[in-house]
């Protein structure tokens, strides 16, 4: 079960998340989400459990505990949906195949 970790203190690491986590089962992977830009935590991050059992108890003591001084928010991650929009239009042709949709971004000028 993956879980997500929201309102971390800046300064947590993947270590940090693995060790918190590893006190209610064994964690598969742990990840805080970094800024592409600055390099920077964004206060948030996902652990992957074992199992759904453990994942289970590690939420509920930690949803709401207090991290260095962070209340943190600890749920079951949504499975992530595609927000890039693009809204353009699908194409046909007269083999019945798809097309891309973004019009001219998809040509070289």
């Amino acid at each position: 079960m993956k879980l997500y970790v929201g309102k971390l203190p800046y300064r947590t690491t993947d270590q940090d998340l693995n060790d918190l986590f590893g006190q209610y089962g064994q964690v598969v992977s742990a990840t805080i989400i970094m800024d592409r830009e600055t390099g920077r935590s964004k206060g948030f991050g996902f652990v992957e459990m074992g199992n759904d059992e453990e994942a289970q108890n590690a939420m509920s003591q930690l949803n709401n505990s207090s991290l260095e001084g962070r209340t943190i928010i600890v749920n079951e991650a949504q499975e992530k949906r595609d927000t890039r929009g693009g809204g353009g239009f699908q194409r046909r042709d007269s083999r019945g195949g798809g097309g891309g949709g973004g019009g001219y971004r998809d040509r070289r000028y």
